[in-house]
């Protein structure tokens, strides 16, 4: 069985030798790996350092910088995966708590399987973004009748059948809310696991601001109670 792995990039230069190391030792006799890299218009390093690193993985690019969403959406289209990960290239998340999260995938136990960060062992970082994490999971849980405790989170896992039959649209961060609100609006099961979890700083690179969190319960809003599925 085919797991695809899609990696979001955009100015991680310094990360991104320790990213594609940590997934390359990744290893299961159940399932092979496929690594696919999207670089979305960085204007650092990136696409040098991945050319340079990456050569045994796929490596995708955009001219110009897309958006997270865009950018999944280029490695959803090219992969060859029966079961289809996200995951961030921001080293905050471990590699080693994916198999765990794709085993019930897999294995046909759930459809879509999330890794939720929202567990007592994982630091928090900017409480702001805790409490907006939190906020946007009420409301989710509030309008879709689910119990999500982590929207947001950087891991999720997905049959293939499942996630192409979305009609996915967000460029942004929106992809997070877009994706888990049309699941859930066509009666798609989802769970959660519990993943490891090591926020990171803006002074570190950290991307997502407040405006995401205003789009995101914005948009749950929006696909509720206007957007066609």
């Amino acid at each position: 069985m085919f797991v695809s792995i899609i990696v979001p990039v955009y100015n991680e230069a310094r990360l991104v030798p320790e990213v594609v190391n940590r997934l390359s030792t990744l290893s299961d006799p159940r399932w092979h790996y496929e690594l696919i890299f999207v670089d979305d218009g960085s204007t650092d390093e990136t696409a040098a350092v991945l050319t340079r690193v990456a050569r045994q993985h796929v490596v995708l690019s955009h001219r110009k910088n897309c958006g997270k969403g865009a950018a999944l959406r280029t490695g959803f289209a090219a992969c060859r995966g029966d079961v289809i990960v996200t995951f961030d290239a921001d080293m905050e998340y471990d590699p080693l708590d994916l198999p765990s999260l794709i085993a019930p995938v897999a294995n046909d136990d759930a459809p879509v399987v999330y890794g939720t960060r929202m567990v007592d062992d994982n630091p928090v970082g900017y409480h702001a973004y805790y409490f907006g994490n939190w906020l946007i999971a009420s409301l989710t849980n509030l309008l879709y009748n689910s119990r999500l405790t982590d929207v947001e989170t950087g891991i999720k896992v997905f049959r293939r059948d499942v996630l192409r039959a979305i009609p996915l649209k967000r460029n942004d961060f929106g992809f997070e809310v877009e994706v888990t609100a049309l699941l859930l609006r066509r009666g798609v099961p989802i769970i959660e696991k519990p993943i490891h979890y090591q926020p990171r700083t803006f002074s570190q690179g950290k991307k997502i601001g407040w405006r995401d969190g205003i789009i995101a319960l914005s948009l749950l809003l929006k696909y509720r109670f206007f957007s066609l599925v």
